[in-house]
């Protein structure tokens, strides 16, 4: 195990807090799978689940005794304070946290006064001895302990000397870190500043900082609370969490490492946060947000003309860090929007030289725009700018078929199934060929019918799959009678591309949509047309 600084934690909730995120539903498998995640990126902290709590959590932390190999995080399980009226060393959820095998406990606790009368029912100073007797008695077996004070901020601001001896009995009783928590998520970073270097003032107590995203400032209160003294942060990957979510582990840790010049992570681990972001969300079975700082696809993206001119001066001029610091890239938007500045470093980025040929980056320019107000969108189909870029630099459209017709049939049945047929016509290496497909669809009918047509020629569009498919109406018209825009993402098995076709109707943009996706996958392929 790498030993980090105890100086300062990064503790992750994503396998307990972040897994209540509506549609979030982890396997045990998921969970193993994301710890490991979590240990290459370099947390200190993992808190695992709640074992005793639900039979899933049980097993987590049995397999993971014998299935983990951490090099940098310890397992930390979650659990409550011992009952009211109860004693510590018989409480059943205690003795299921001693079991679980994790060195690490973290104990929520009651520390709003209401909370304790209306949600726990008890007194307030029972809720306090519950706190000491439990950190007492896990201590005693050797455990490390951290306490959430659940509600600390609301109960700091209804009763401050209750939420404040709330943190001394945690912290005299051996708690290491006691961690104030937005449960609610209401806060904002000036009243976090201020109360957490507040209760640092009066306790002494070493603290952390857990932040709800309710008000959408969940990575600027971490922020703010570690200004004022917290060196502790409780976050999630991607924000996972209840409702809106958690403080999010990457933009936390990125700040802290970029902009506060603290290293927080082990040497390196930042370079791999792309990669582990989009990793976690695979698991999850979330699409990766697109505009997440950092790490999303979006997120050192560049489509007006003014940022691109600048850029292809500096790229400092119109980004805040080098995207290859937490393992992202710049991207070139190509749209409307474009000036010559932009196709040109697009072009670069693609493999293309154009700063010389001011007529070609002029005809790019201008069929851009002119193809963008019919309603193509090559910021979101690299393939489909790409296979442009090449025709104007060559000055003509090479393919490898070339269509004489295509047509599609669906067929109602009795029994309220449906069946779709398409038959295309084309000439490839001067044959002319009449190939049938049948599909669950008439996009999927067509796509076996130009593959029933074309393998044999070209036996590697075998390894081609379509992988994602969006219909969109544009505005301007009405009903049926709008037009549509189809994007389509292919893939080879090791890389992905979209591309984008615009029509009258669906299936006739899906046409132009397959027919770049099909060109560019065989042109990856080393063919040319």
């Amino acid at each position: 195990m790498t030993t980090l600084s105890d100086d300062f934690h990064v503790f992750d909730t994503t396998l307990r807090d972040g897994a209540q995120r509506e549609g979030i539903n982890l396997t045990v498998a998921d969970k193993l799978t994301i710890a490991r995640h979590l240990d290459d990126f370099g947390v200190g902290f993992i808190e695992g689940g709640w074992p005793g709590a639900n039979p899933r959590d049980t097993e987590f932390f049995a397999r993971a005794a014998v299935e983990l190999e951490l090099r940098t995080a310890r397992l930390v399980a979650f659990g409550a304070t011992r009952r009211a009226g109860g004693e510590a060393a018989t409480d059943p959820q205690l003795a299921a946290l001693l079991a679980s095998g994790a060195p690490v406990i973290t104990l929520v606790a009651k520390s709003h006064d209401r909370h304790v009368e209306l949600a726990l029912r008890t007194t307030l100073e029972e809720n306090l001895a519950m706190v000491a007797d439990s950190v007492g008695h896990l201590r005693a077996q050797g455990r490390r302990v951290f306490v959430d004070c659940e509600h600390f901020f609301d109960g700091y601001k209804a009763n401050p000397e209750y939420a404040l001896s709330v943190v001394r009995a945690a912290a005299e009783a051996g708690a290491d870190v006691v961690v104030l928590c937005d449960t609610n998520g209401g806060m904002l970073p000036a009243g976090v500043h201020a109360i957490v270097a507040e209760v640092l003032a009066r306790t002494g107590a070493r603290l952390g900082i857990h932040a709800q995203d309710d008000t959408g400032c969940a990575v600027a209160n971490t922020l703010a609370a570690v200004d004022a003294g917290a060196t502790h942060v409780q976050c999630t990957a991607n924000g996972y969490g209840e409702r809106v979510g958690n403080a999010n582990l990457f933009p936390v840790t990125a700040a802290l490492e970029l902009k506060h010049d603290r290293r927080v992570l082990p040497e390196g681990a930042l370079r791999e946060m792309t990669r582990i972001s989009h990793a976690i969300a695979e698991v999850v079975n979330l699409t990766p947000s697109t505009h997440q700082p950092y790490v999303g696809v979006s997120a050192f993206a560049h489509k007006a003309g003014l940022h691109a001119s600048a850029i292809k001066v500096d790229p400092d001029l119109y980004q805040h860090t080098d995207p290859a610091l937490v393992g992202n890239s710049m991207r070139m938007l190509v749209s409307d929007m474009a000036g010559r500045a932009s196709v040109e470093l697009k072009a670069k980025e693609l493999g293309y030289d154009l700063a010389g040929d001011r007529d070609a980056v002029g005809r790019v320019v201008a069929t851009v725009k002119r193809r963008e107000n019919l309603g193509y969108t090559y910021e979101a189909a690299d393939a489909s700018f790409e296979l442009l870029l090449r025709d104007e630099i060559r000055g003509s459209r090479d393919r490898f078929f070339e269509l004489e017709s295509w047509r599609t049939i669906g067929e109602q049945l009795a029994d309220g199934s449906q069946a779709n047929e398409a038959t295309v016509k084309l000439r490839a290496r001067g044959e002319r060929i009449i190939a049938t497909g049948e599909g669950n669809g008439p996009v999927h009918a067509l796509d076996m019918a130009l593959r029933v047509a074309l393998e044999r020629f070209y036996p590697q569009l075998a390894a081609l799959e379509l992988v994602d498919y969006k219909v969109r109406i544009l505005e301007g018209q009405h009903g049926t009678s709008s037009q549509t825009r189809v994007l389509i993402t292919t893939s080879d098995g090791k890389d992905e591309w979209s591309t984008v076709g615009v029509a009258e109707n669906v299936i006739g943009a899906s046409w132009q949509a397959l027919d770049d996706a099909f060109t560019f996958g065989l042109i990856r392929a080393g063919l040319e047309p």
